[in-house]
């Protein structure tokens, strides 16, 4: 289950991560009644990445401009999403910006920290630069610092981002996380942190643990981001949680390949059916000129494998240019079912 923006950084409030006053608007009447002063910066609450390059992300000096920009948000869709809610919040003067995650990865059965001194919206200087520590023993703050240390941060940031990525941790495991993400953690002059930016993913399994979410709950979406240009990668990624996708983005990049984009299907949907789920991952990769792979790498047993595997024959019929390397993947999915079967 995908949160929004607004949603995670209730949790960041709740264990202490600063985060910036703002307020929900759910109509742009909502604007004159503002708590909160001018400048400020209007975010469309949509699960997809990428707001900010596709004018989702918009600001606002007092509240006419306020107006003009929530109505032009409400009305623009990013990846098929309309938002429902803007989310208006105080500005922030950032010096710098950094990029920090936890998730699970499910490759090595064990979380996973990530960190980037460039943080924003430019994915291939935040890949570049990103450090991970594996956590193959139990979490100490130790591994906070040694991320931040490793990610060339000095000085008072050492501790600072510490503190940070320890609550980070806390509310990873407390609420059954598959992903914890801050991007960016924005830096002013004097050296503070600011959580500007959100992402959480809260285990679909694991829900039904937590009572305390009631008002959290949303039902999950495909997800879908591109890295660089759309007419950039070459490989389109076909996964079933974070943890196999950023384990499978990071295998690609050391091999040399450039990922086009990835899309995370959720089997436990039972509002958009896996097959629908399928069809639109597809569809987002037929738009793109240059790519030449499509990868599928899923594990949730035979169940969710049959599946792919009798969709697989159908689909290819619609990607010309990608149809033999999908076939064989069909088959490699067939034994992969039966084997689970056995």
């Amino acid at each position: 289950m995908d949160l929004l923006e607004y949603q995670a950084k209730e949790l960041f409030q709740q264990i202490g991560i600063p985060i910036l006053p703002a307020q929900t608007i759910h109509h742009t009447s909502d604007l004159k009644r503002l708590q909160i002063p001018y400048p400020i910066v209007l975010k469309s609450q949509v699960r997809a990445g990428g707001r900010g390059k596709a004018g989702g992300v918009r600001f606002a000096e007092n509240t006419i401009d306020a107006i003009a920009a929530t109505s032009a948000i409400f009305h623009l869709p990013i990846a098929g999403e309309y938002p429902e809610v803007v989310l208006a919040e105080a500005r922030y003067d950032s010096q710098r910006e950094i990029f920090l995650a936890i998730v699970l990865d499910y490759q090595r059965q064990c979380p996973v920290l990530l960190g980037s001194n460039q943080g924003g919206m430019d994915v291939e200087s935040l890949l570049t630069c990103m450090q991970q520590v594996i956590l193959t023993e139990d979490f100490s703050p130790f591994h906070a610092r040694r991320l931040a240390i490793t990610m060339g941060l000095k000085g008072e940031l050492v501790p600072a981002v510490s503190d940070i990525i320890e609550k980070m941790y806390h509310l990873f495991i407390t609420k059954d996380l598959d992903l914890i993400e801050i991007n960016p953690l924005g830096i002013n002059a004097d050296g503070a942190v600011m959580a500007l930016d959100g992402k959480i993913t809260i285990n679909d399994s694991a829900y039904a643990r937590h009572p305390e979410l009631p008002l959290l709950k949303n039902q999950a979406q495909p997800v879908t981001w591109r890295t660089g240009d759309a007419n950039f990668g070459q490989i389109g990624l076909i996964t079933s949680s974070y943890g196999m996708a950023l384990s499978s983005w990071d295998s690609l990049q050391e091999e040399g390949g450039t990922l086009a984009g990835a899309c995370i299907l959720t089997p436990e949907r039972t509002d958009i059916p896996l097959t629908e789920q399928f069809k639109q991952a597809l569809a987002h990769f037929r738009g793109l000129d240059s790519l030449q792979v499509i990868l599928i790498n899923c594990f949730d047993g035979a169940a969710t494998l049959t599946a792919l595997t009798q969709l697989l024959e159908p689909a290819t019929e619609a990607l010309t240019t990608s149809e033999r390397t999908l076939r064989p993947t069909a088959n490699h999915l067939q034994e992969r079912s039966r084997a689970g079967q056995e």
